[in-house]
């Protein structure tokens, strides 16, 4: 076996240890559970439609806007590209936002997000350790709840002992604020938790909030700088794969 290889294997195997041995896990939703961020595209672009607004965000624009947290954000980022102010008030962006998250839930609903490889099992293997699981994220309570109704069933909640949105918080992502009110409700440090996410963005804010980061890539933000994360997959199932607790002890650990 090749230096880097056992280098890679040694890395695996530390962050599944650590998955295994964290007192809870800490997730985001969009990009991180599901490849929902093209669905979201489609809804702003239908809300914008019925609107009566000449834009469609395509996916090159759409990547550019993830940079900003938030729908409404983004809506407000947008409408300020076009002519250096807003032209639209908050109410009427307020309006736009709600009429986008309706498209989105019924999209969710007749046609489903399927969870990424390995999420599930994921999520199955910490509550059979005993794990508290938790959710941190910039989007709203509606959207969590259109991916996750269908994909967990009607009592998905059950499964999660804090769940935090991005209004429920003063200020979004790239701030720490949600992964703090996260740690607050769970009564625990943040290195007793690890954090997954997708993105550069919620690499930085689970960081601010001093919680090591496990980070699983999506499509849009496959470019971003990860280096300050504990350990960077594509696909949580393969570390489903080594970090299944067999009586007691790692798979694969010494």
């Amino acid at each position: 076996m090749s230096d880097e290889r056992a280098s890679s294997d040694a890395r695996l195997d530390r962050v599944n240890e650590r998955i295994v041995r964290s007192r809870a896990l800490i997730l985001d939703v969009d990009g991180t559970l599901a490849e929902t961020e093209e669905v979201h595209r489609l809804a702003f672009n239908a809300a914008f439609a019925r609107a009566g607004l000449a834009w469609c965000w395509g996916r090159v624009v759409y990547k550019d806007l993830l940079r900003v947290a938030g729908g409404k954000e983004r809506i407000r980022a947008f409408d300020r590209r076009l002519g250096g102010t807003s032209s639209l008030s908050d109410a009427e962006i307020a309006e736009l936002h709600m009429t986008k998250t309706t498209i989105y839930a019924d999209l969710m609903a007749s046609g489903g997000c399927p969870l990424r490889p390995g999420v599930e099992a994921l999520l199955n293997q910490a509550r059979t350790r005993g794990q508290r699981l938790a959710i941190a994220t910039t989007t709203s309570r509606g959207n969590i709840d259109a991916l996750l109704g269908p994909a967990l069933g009607r009592a998905w909640a059950n499964r999660f002992v804090a769940i935090v949105a991005g209004d429920e918080v003063a200020n979004k992502k790239p701030a720490p604020d949600v992964y703090l009110e996260v740690l607050a409700r769970l009564d625990l440090s943040a290195s007793e938790c690890l954090a997954i996410e997708d993105s550069g963005i919620g690499l930085v804010a689970a960081s601010r909030a001093g919680i090591p980061v496990l980070i699983s890539r999506s499509a849009y933000f496959l470019d971003d700088d990860f280096s300050e994360a504990l350990y960077v997959t594509d696909d949580l199932g393969m570390l489903n794969g080594k970090g299944v607790v067999e009586e007691g002890k790692l798979r694969g650990a010494l």
